[in-house]
């Protein structure tokens, strides 16, 4: 291994440093989204809503108070800012989950594009060194080897880089699609029960 970074040349140095960045942002994705999955609560979403749908606004509120369900988070907000603006308090709190959500995803969509670039740039060089070596009398076989081999070597490290980078990206985006539009049937349904909920409790205010 060490053998054919060297003989991959200069380049291999910031390909390497992009494998680095590109594993460790997909190992803090993956431990990321291990632990949402741990906090997700349904039960205590559906104990939320159905608090709200009764007009019981305050009792919803102490139930979900230290949730670390990020749809239920969502949620308490606009409950916590109802009397303000429901929609605008509801709307920032999805953008602040979605916004943790998508954190390091530049960075990989970055190494996606950076590193066959990279592996193309050490292409480009291992030829002119190769070509370099014809151009005398008497052509150096190892030199041209090696501008030969520095070549090969960039291009499958750029492209060793980017494929299993790609697979990772797309999957994280994926998990992002998918919460993003649970946390939208979530937020519509919540809208709908709260309004519910504020006919009901203004009817039990009337009979009191």
């Amino acid at each position: 291994m060490v053998q054919w970074f060297v003989k991959g040349g200069p380049v291999m140095y910031p390909l390497a440093l992009c494998s680095v960045v590109a594993l460790a942002a997909s190992i803090e994705r993956l431990i990321f989204w291990m632990k949402e999955r741990r906090a997700r609560n349904p039960t205590l979403i559906h104990k939320l809503l159905h608090l709200t749908e009764r007009g019981l606004f305050e009792e919803a509120r102490a139930e979900a108070a230290g949730t670390r369900d990020p749809i239920t988070r969502i949620l308490l907000n606009g409950l916590s800012h109802r009397h303000f603006s429901l929609e605008g308090a509801l709307e920032v709190a999805a953008q602040a989950e979605l916004k943790r959500m998508k954190r390091s995803l530049r960075i990989l969509d970055t190494i996606i594009t950076v590193a066959p670039l990279l592996g193309i740039f050490g292409t480009v060089t291992g030829i002119l060194a190769a070509f370099g070596a014809l151009e005398g009398r008497i052509p150096d076989p190892r030199v041209v080897a090696s501008g030969i081999a520095q070549a090969v070597i960039t291009t499958v490290a750029g492209l060793g880089i980017a494929i299993p980078t790609v697979v990772a990206y797309n999957y994280f985006c994926a998990n992002v699609e998918e919460a993003s539009s649970e946390m939208s049937t979530h937020v519509t349904n919540f809208q709908i029960l709260y309004q519910k909920g504020k006919t009901n409790h203004v009817s039990e205010t009337v009979r009191v």
